[in-house]
Protein backbone atom coordinates (compact mmCIF):
# COMPACT_ATOMS: atom_id res chain seq x y z
CA UNK A 1 0.00 0.00 0.00
CA UNK A 2 1.18 3.28 -0.87
CA UNK A 3 1.84 6.08 2.12
CA UNK A 4 0.80 9.65 0.61
CA UNK A 5 2.66 11.47 3.16
CA UNK A 6 3.58 10.86 6.89
CA UNK A 7 4.79 13.05 9.44
CA UNK A 8 5.85 11.96 13.19
CA UNK A 9 4.16 13.83 16.02
CA UNK A 10 2.61 13.32 19.68
CA UNK A 11 5.77 11.30 20.76
CA UNK A 12 6.01 8.49 19.42
CA UNK A 13 3.43 7.95 17.48
CA UNK A 14 2.98 8.89 13.45
CA UNK A 15 0.51 10.14 11.44
CA UNK A 16 -0.26 8.92 7.78
CA UNK A 17 -2.86 9.95 5.71
CA UNK A 18 -4.21 7.83 2.81
CA UNK A 19 -6.89 7.74 0.25
CA UNK A 20 -10.24 8.73 1.36
CA UNK A 21 -11.33 5.24 -0.47
CA UNK A 22 -8.40 2.99 0.73
CA UNK A 23 -10.11 -0.08 1.93
CA UNK A 24 -9.58 0.39 6.05
CA UNK A 25 -8.43 -3.49 6.57
CA UNK A 26 -5.28 -2.00 4.83
CA UNK A 27 -4.14 0.64 7.90
CA UNK A 28 -3.52 -2.92 9.49
CA UNK A 29 -0.93 -3.61 7.43
CA UNK A 30 2.48 -1.18 7.06
CA UNK A 31 5.60 -1.70 5.54
CA UNK A 32 5.04 -5.35 6.83
CA UNK A 33 5.00 -3.84 10.35
CA UNK A 34 2.25 -5.26 12.86
CA UNK A 35 0.24 -2.11 13.93
CA UNK A 36 -0.26 -2.32 17.98
CA UNK A 37 -3.46 -0.07 17.93
CA UNK A 38 -5.04 2.42 16.21
CA UNK A 39 -5.31 5.73 18.20
CA UNK A 40 -7.65 7.58 16.20
CA UNK A 41 -8.91 7.82 12.64
CA UNK A 42 -10.27 10.92 10.94
CA UNK A 43 -11.83 11.53 7.45
CA UNK A 44 -11.37 14.65 6.01
CA UNK A 45 -11.64 16.32 2.76
CA UNK A 46 -9.92 13.88 0.56
CA UNK A 47 -7.94 11.79 2.79
CA UNK A 48 -8.05 9.21 5.92
CA UNK A 49 -5.43 10.58 8.60
CA UNK A 50 -4.63 7.96 10.74
CA UNK A 51 -2.68 8.24 14.96
CA UNK A 52 -1.13 4.87 14.57
CA UNK A 53 1.29 3.22 16.96
CA UNK A 54 3.55 0.93 15.01
CA UNK A 55 5.48 -2.28 16.85
CA UNK A 56 8.85 -3.28 15.85
CA UNK A 57 7.82 -6.44 14.77
CA UNK A 58 8.00 -7.71 10.95
CA UNK A 59 5.01 -9.75 9.88
CA UNK A 60 5.89 -13.46 8.09
CA UNK A 61 5.13 -13.11 4.50
CA UNK A 62 2.36 -15.42 4.95
CA UNK A 63 0.53 -13.49 8.03
CA UNK A 64 0.85 -10.28 5.60
CA UNK A 65 -1.14 -12.20 2.72
CA UNK A 66 -3.31 -13.65 5.84
CA UNK A 67 -4.23 -10.30 6.86
CA UNK A 68 -4.55 -8.71 3.49
CA UNK A 69 -6.99 -11.35 2.44
CA UNK A 70 -9.62 -10.03 5.55
CA UNK A 71 -11.41 -7.55 4.22
CA UNK A 72 -14.56 -6.89 6.73
CA UNK A 73 -18.11 -6.76 5.51
CA UNK A 74 -18.84 -3.30 6.71
CA UNK A 75 -16.63 -0.30 6.55
CA UNK A 76 -17.42 2.70 8.63
CA UNK A 77 -16.54 6.17 7.93
CA UNK A 78 -17.39 9.55 9.96
CA UNK A 79 -19.25 11.35 7.41
CA UNK A 80 -17.89 14.91 8.39
CA UNK A 81 -15.41 15.87 10.19
CA UNK A 82 -15.34 15.83 14.37
CA UNK A 83 -16.17 19.43 14.52
CA UNK A 84 -19.38 19.11 11.97
CA UNK A 85 -22.43 17.07 12.33
CA UNK A 86 -22.52 13.65 14.04
CA UNK A 87 -23.22 10.88 11.32
CA UNK A 88 -21.32 6.98 10.33
CA UNK A 89 -22.02 5.92 7.19
CA UNK A 90 -21.81 1.87 6.67
CA UNK A 91 -21.51 0.29 3.73
CA UNK A 92 -21.49 -3.22 2.91
CA UNK A 93 -18.60 -5.23 0.78
CA UNK A 94 -20.01 -6.09 -2.74
CA UNK A 95 -23.19 -5.08 -2.28
CA UNK A 96 -25.10 -1.93 -3.28
CA UNK A 97 -26.63 -1.16 0.26
CA UNK A 98 -25.12 1.08 3.29
CA UNK A 99 -26.96 2.00 6.84
CA UNK A 100 -26.71 5.58 8.17
CA UNK A 101 -26.67 6.44 11.80
CA UNK A 102 -27.43 9.77 12.13
CA UNK A 103 -28.84 12.00 9.46
CA UNK A 104 -26.87 15.21 9.94
CA UNK A 105 -25.37 17.28 7.25
CA UNK A 106 -25.11 14.40 4.46
CA UNK A 107 -23.40 16.96 2.03
CA UNK A 108 -20.38 14.27 1.46
CA UNK A 109 -22.17 11.88 0.65
CA UNK A 110 -22.74 11.21 -3.12
CA UNK A 111 -25.92 10.25 -4.86
CA UNK A 112 -24.69 7.15 -5.21
CA UNK A 113 -24.05 6.47 -1.46
CA UNK A 114 -27.06 7.82 -0.10
CA UNK A 115 -29.27 5.37 -3.12
CA UNK A 116 -27.66 2.66 -1.46
CA UNK A 117 -29.46 3.27 1.72
CA UNK A 118 -31.86 0.60 2.90
CA UNK A 119 -32.10 1.95 7.35
CA UNK A 120 -31.21 4.94 9.11
CA UNK A 121 -31.06 5.45 12.87
CA UNK A 122 -31.56 8.35 14.47
CA UNK A 123 -30.02 9.17 17.96
CA UNK A 124 -32.30 11.91 18.12
CA UNK A 125 -33.79 15.00 16.79
CA UNK A 126 -31.81 17.84 17.30
CA UNK A 127 -30.66 19.91 14.66
CA UNK A 128 -26.88 18.77 13.92
CA UNK A 129 -28.66 15.02 13.76
CA UNK A 130 -31.96 14.76 11.62
CA UNK A 131 -31.45 18.07 9.15
CA UNK A 132 -29.95 15.44 6.28
CA UNK A 133 -33.77 14.08 6.54
CA UNK A 134 -34.98 16.79 3.89
CA UNK A 135 -31.74 15.48 1.78
CA UNK A 136 -32.43 12.05 1.39
CA UNK A 137 -36.12 12.76 1.47
CA UNK A 138 -35.47 15.06 -2.22
CA UNK A 139 -33.09 12.42 -3.50
CA UNK A 140 -35.56 9.38 -2.72
CA UNK A 141 -38.79 11.26 -4.36
CA UNK A 142 -40.13 9.79 -7.57
CA UNK A 143 -37.89 6.33 -6.80
CA UNK A 144 -39.18 2.80 -6.33
CA UNK A 145 -37.91 2.38 -2.62
CA UNK A 146 -39.00 1.73 0.47
CA UNK A 147 -36.49 2.94 3.49
CA UNK A 148 -36.66 2.17 7.03
CA UNK A 149 -36.36 4.85 9.76
CA UNK A 150 -35.27 4.65 13.86
CA UNK A 151 -35.34 7.25 16.23
CA UNK A 152 -36.25 7.26 19.89
CA UNK A 153 -39.92 8.11 21.23
CA UNK A 154 -41.67 10.69 19.50
CA UNK A 155 -40.09 9.72 16.15
CA UNK A 156 -42.93 9.43 13.90
CA UNK A 157 -44.45 12.50 14.78
CA UNK A 158 -41.09 14.29 14.19
CA UNK A 159 -40.90 12.31 10.73
CA UNK A 160 -44.68 12.73 10.20
CA UNK A 161 -44.59 16.52 11.33
CA UNK A 162 -41.63 16.89 8.50
CA UNK A 163 -43.10 15.43 5.45
CA UNK A 164 -46.55 16.99 6.49
CA UNK A 165 -44.68 20.65 5.51
CA UNK A 166 -44.21 19.72 1.76
CA UNK A 167 -47.08 20.33 -0.92
CA UNK A 168 -47.74 17.23 -2.52
CA UNK A 169 -50.25 18.36 -4.94
CA UNK A 170 -47.99 17.39 -8.00
CA UNK A 171 -46.59 13.67 -6.82
CA UNK A 172 -49.27 11.57 -8.27
CA UNK A 173 -46.91 12.59 -11.70
CA UNK A 174 -44.63 10.41 -10.60
CA UNK A 175 -45.09 6.79 -11.63
CA UNK A 176 -42.45 4.80 -8.90
CA UNK A 177 -43.39 4.44 -4.85
CA UNK A 178 -41.18 5.69 -2.15
CA UNK A 179 -42.27 3.79 1.20
CA UNK A 180 -41.27 5.25 4.51
CA UNK A 181 -41.39 3.28 7.84
CA UNK A 182 -40.64 4.90 10.85
CA UNK A 183 -40.30 2.94 14.41
CA UNK A 184 -39.52 4.13 17.73
CA UNK A 185 -38.49 3.01 20.58
CA UNK A 186 -41.52 3.94 23.45
CA UNK A 187 -40.04 2.06 26.75
CA UNK A 188 -40.29 -1.60 26.44
CA UNK A 189 -41.98 -1.81 23.34
CA UNK A 190 -41.20 -0.20 19.57
CA UNK A 191 -44.11 0.97 17.15
CA UNK A 192 -44.23 1.22 12.97
CA UNK A 193 -46.08 3.51 11.36
CA UNK A 194 -45.91 3.43 7.52
CA UNK A 195 -46.22 6.45 4.90
CA UNK A 196 -46.28 6.40 1.18
CA UNK A 197 -45.99 8.44 -1.76
CA UNK A 198 -49.10 7.36 -3.29
CA UNK A 199 -51.17 8.58 -0.73
CA UNK A 200 -49.23 12.16 -0.08
CA UNK A 201 -47.11 10.39 2.54
CA UNK A 202 -50.40 10.67 5.07
CA UNK A 203 -49.74 7.84 7.71
CA UNK A 204 -51.02 4.33 5.82
CA UNK A 205 -52.65 1.59 8.33
CA UNK A 206 -52.81 1.26 11.93
CA UNK A 207 -49.67 1.83 14.06
CA UNK A 208 -47.91 -1.50 14.39
CA UNK A 209 -46.05 -3.19 17.64
CA UNK A 210 -44.04 -5.50 19.04
CA UNK A 211 -42.04 -6.04 22.57
CA UNK A 212 -38.70 -4.43 22.66
CA UNK A 213 -35.49 -5.95 24.30
CA UNK A 214 -32.46 -4.05 22.70
CA UNK A 215 -32.78 -5.54 19.48
CA UNK A 216 -34.24 -2.81 16.45
CA UNK A 217 -33.08 -4.95 13.64
CA UNK A 218 -32.26 -9.08 13.03
CA UNK A 219 -31.26 -10.34 9.37
CA UNK A 220 -29.17 -13.02 8.87
CA UNK A 221 -25.70 -11.24 8.49
CA UNK A 222 -26.41 -9.10 11.15
CA UNK A 223 -28.13 -7.39 13.65
CA UNK A 224 -28.72 -3.83 15.38
CA UNK A 225 -29.21 -3.32 19.16
CA UNK A 226 -29.78 -0.35 20.85
CA UNK A 227 -30.02 1.69 24.41
CA UNK A 228 -32.00 4.85 25.83
CA UNK A 229 -29.29 7.32 27.17
CA UNK A 230 -29.66 10.69 28.76
CA UNK A 231 -29.19 13.65 27.18
CA UNK A 232 -32.39 15.75 28.95
CA UNK A 233 -34.06 14.09 25.90
CA UNK A 234 -33.96 10.14 24.90
CA UNK A 235 -31.00 9.57 22.85
CA UNK A 236 -29.98 6.54 21.51
CA UNK A 237 -26.71 4.51 21.14
CA UNK A 238 -26.70 2.33 18.66
CA UNK A 239 -24.40 -0.97 17.97
CA UNK A 240 -23.94 -3.10 14.99
CA UNK A 241 -22.88 -6.53 15.26
CA UNK A 242 -21.81 -8.59 12.50
CA UNK A 243 -22.86 -12.61 13.15
CA UNK A 244 -19.49 -13.82 11.79
CA UNK A 245 -17.16 -12.37 9.17
CA UNK A 246 -16.61 -14.29 5.77
CA UNK A 247 -13.38 -13.33 4.81
CA UNK A 248 -12.50 -13.91 0.75
CA UNK A 249 -8.57 -15.21 0.05
CA UNK A 250 -7.23 -13.00 -2.92
CA UNK A 251 -4.92 -15.45 -3.36
CA UNK A 252 -7.29 -18.52 -3.62
CA UNK A 253 -9.74 -16.67 -5.79
CA UNK A 254 -6.51 -15.91 -8.04
CA UNK A 255 -5.30 -19.69 -7.89
CA UNK A 256 -8.90 -20.38 -9.21
CA UNK A 257 -9.00 -18.30 -11.99
CA UNK A 258 -11.83 -16.03 -10.46
CA UNK A 259 -12.98 -12.81 -10.65
CA UNK A 260 -14.62 -10.56 -7.84
CA UNK A 261 -18.07 -9.93 -8.73
CA UNK A 262 -22.10 -9.85 -7.27
CA UNK A 263 -21.51 -13.69 -6.79
CA UNK A 264 -19.51 -13.18 -4.26
CA UNK A 265 -22.73 -12.14 -2.32
CA UNK A 266 -24.53 -15.21 -3.28
CA UNK A 267 -21.44 -17.38 -2.18
CA UNK A 268 -21.97 -15.65 1.12
CA UNK A 269 -25.35 -15.76 1.75
CA UNK A 270 -24.96 -20.07 1.03
CA UNK A 271 -22.66 -20.01 3.90
CA UNK A 272 -24.75 -17.83 6.19
CA UNK A 273 -27.73 -19.97 5.43
CA UNK A 274 -26.05 -23.28 6.15
CA UNK A 275 -26.88 -24.82 2.76
CA UNK A 276 -25.62 -28.61 1.88
CA UNK A 277 -21.65 -28.36 1.71
CA UNK A 278 -22.17 -31.33 -1.50
CA UNK A 279 -24.43 -29.43 -3.78
CA UNK A 280 -23.12 -27.46 -6.70
CA UNK A 281 -22.32 -24.00 -7.00
CA UNK A 282 -21.89 -22.58 -10.44
CA UNK A 283 -20.12 -19.46 -10.91
CA UNK A 284 -20.82 -17.10 -13.97
CA UNK A 285 -18.56 -14.08 -15.34
CA UNK A 286 -18.15 -12.11 -18.51
CA UNK A 287 -14.40 -12.00 -18.96
CA UNK A 288 -12.46 -8.70 -20.86
CA UNK A 289 -13.56 -9.55 -24.39
CA UNK A 290 -16.91 -10.15 -23.22
CA UNK A 291 -16.68 -13.98 -23.54
CA UNK A 292 -19.09 -15.66 -21.06
CA UNK A 293 -17.22 -18.18 -18.58
CA UNK A 294 -18.45 -20.61 -16.05
CA UNK A 295 -16.18 -23.02 -13.26
CA UNK A 296 -18.71 -25.30 -11.35
CA UNK A 297 -17.41 -26.32 -7.77
CA UNK A 298 -19.52 -27.51 -4.86
CA UNK A 299 -19.91 -25.48 -1.97
CA UNK A 300 -17.60 -27.45 0.42
CA UNK A 301 -14.85 -27.25 -2.10
CA UNK A 302 -15.32 -23.28 -2.76
CA UNK A 303 -15.38 -22.32 0.49
CA UNK A 304 -12.15 -24.56 1.53
CA UNK A 305 -9.98 -22.53 -1.03
CA UNK A 306 -10.96 -19.05 -1.03
CA UNK A 307 -13.12 -18.67 2.04
CA UNK A 308 -11.77 -17.72 6.44
CA UNK A 309 -13.91 -17.51 8.92
CA UNK A 310 -13.63 -15.12 11.64
CA UNK A 311 -15.42 -13.68 14.12
CA UNK A 312 -17.80 -10.66 13.03
CA UNK A 313 -17.44 -7.11 13.59
CA UNK A 314 -18.97 -4.78 15.92
CA UNK A 315 -19.13 -1.45 15.52
CA UNK A 316 -20.70 0.78 18.42
CA UNK A 317 -21.86 4.37 17.90
CA UNK A 318 -22.11 6.78 21.08
CA UNK A 319 -22.97 10.59 20.58
CA UNK A 320 -24.87 13.47 23.02
CA UNK A 321 -25.20 11.67 26.88
CA UNK A 322 -24.32 13.13 29.76
CA UNK A 323 -21.66 11.10 31.76
CA UNK A 324 -23.72 9.98 34.61
CA UNK A 325 -22.94 6.46 36.11
CA UNK A 326 -25.95 4.89 34.80
CA UNK A 327 -25.01 6.37 31.11
CA UNK A 328 -21.82 5.21 31.35
CA UNK A 329 -22.68 1.72 32.18
CA UNK A 330 -24.60 1.28 29.76
CA UNK A 331 -22.71 2.33 27.15
CA UNK A 332 -19.45 0.35 28.35
CA UNK A 333 -22.25 -2.74 28.08
CA UNK A 334 -23.56 -1.75 24.70
CA UNK A 335 -19.80 -1.27 23.24
CA UNK A 336 -17.98 -4.63 25.14
CA UNK A 337 -15.73 -6.03 22.87
CA UNK A 338 -16.25 -3.77 19.91
CA UNK A 339 -13.56 -3.52 17.36
CA UNK A 340 -14.76 -0.43 16.45
CA UNK A 341 -16.34 2.61 19.12
CA UNK A 342 -17.14 5.91 17.35
CA UNK A 343 -17.77 7.78 20.17
CA UNK A 344 -18.76 11.58 21.34
CA UNK A 345 -15.54 13.79 22.55
CA UNK A 346 -16.57 17.22 23.19
CA UNK A 347 -15.05 18.85 26.10
CA UNK A 348 -11.80 18.19 28.00
CA UNK A 349 -12.20 16.76 31.53
CA UNK A 350 -11.27 20.41 32.79
CA UNK A 351 -14.36 21.34 31.59
CA UNK A 352 -16.67 18.79 32.98
CA UNK A 353 -18.73 21.31 34.56
CA UNK A 354 -19.80 23.01 31.44
CA UNK A 355 -20.49 19.20 29.76
CA UNK A 356 -22.38 17.97 32.63
CA UNK A 357 -24.42 21.73 31.85
CA UNK A 358 -25.16 20.43 28.36
CA UNK A 359 -25.37 16.90 28.83
CA UNK A 360 -22.29 15.66 27.00
CA UNK A 361 -19.06 13.68 27.60
CA UNK A 362 -15.67 14.86 28.34
CA UNK A 363 -12.44 13.44 26.57
CA UNK A 364 -11.29 11.44 30.05
CA UNK A 365 -15.25 9.93 29.98
CA UNK A 366 -15.14 8.49 26.71
CA UNK A 367 -11.46 7.00 26.94
CA UNK A 368 -12.88 5.37 30.30
CA UNK A 369 -16.03 4.00 28.34
CA UNK A 370 -13.67 2.53 25.49
CA UNK A 371 -11.36 1.10 27.76
CA UNK A 372 -13.62 -0.74 30.06
CA UNK A 373 -15.37 -1.73 27.43
CA UNK A 374 -12.09 -3.61 25.85
CA UNK A 375 -12.78 -2.21 22.50
CA UNK A 376 -10.27 -2.63 19.62
CA UNK A 377 -10.40 1.00 18.13
CA UNK A 378 -11.24 4.13 19.64
CA UNK A 379 -12.82 7.06 17.23
CA UNK A 380 -13.02 9.99 18.59
CA UNK A 381 -15.57 12.47 16.83
CA UNK A 382 -18.13 15.63 17.81
CA UNK A 383 -15.82 17.77 19.06
CA UNK A 384 -17.11 21.13 20.92
CA UNK A 385 -16.33 24.33 18.16
CA UNK A 386 -14.22 26.02 21.25
CA UNK A 387 -11.45 23.79 20.24
CA UNK A 388 -11.12 24.28 16.67
CA UNK A 389 -7.25 24.35 15.98
CA UNK A 390 -6.43 22.86 19.21
CA UNK A 391 -8.18 19.30 18.81
CA UNK A 392 -5.25 17.77 19.35
CA UNK A 393 -5.95 17.94 23.38
CA UNK A 394 -9.16 16.35 23.14
CA UNK A 395 -7.13 13.27 21.23
CA UNK A 396 -4.47 12.89 23.49
CA UNK A 397 -6.79 13.18 26.83
CA UNK A 398 -8.96 10.44 25.14
CA UNK A 399 -6.41 7.99 24.03
CA UNK A 400 -4.25 8.67 27.23
CA UNK A 401 -7.91 7.25 29.34
CA UNK A 402 -8.39 4.86 27.06
CA UNK A 403 -4.59 3.52 26.87
CA UNK A 404 -4.32 3.91 31.02
CA UNK A 405 -7.47 1.41 31.20
CA UNK A 406 -6.56 -1.29 28.76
Amino acid sequence: MKVINRCITFDQEKIFAFPLFACPVELFILQDRAIEFIIFILVYSDYIFCLLRVSGKTLSTQQSQQRASMKPSFHPRLINDPFSDPGLFIPFLFERRALLFDLGDLSPLSARDLLKVSHVFVTHTHMDHFIGFDTLLRLLIGRDKEIHLFGPSNFIQKVEAKLSAYNWNLIENYEDTLFIKVTEIQGERVVTQSFSSRDRFKPAGALQERPFKGGLLSEKFFSIDAIILDHKTDCIGLCLKENFSINIIKEGLKELGLPVGPWLREFKEAIYEERNPAQPFTIVWQDKDMVTREKHFTLAELKARIARISPGQKITYITDMIGSPENIAKAVNLALESSHLFIETPFLDKERDVARMKYHLTAKEAGLIAARAGVKELIPFHFSPRYFGGEKELIQEAMAAFQSGR
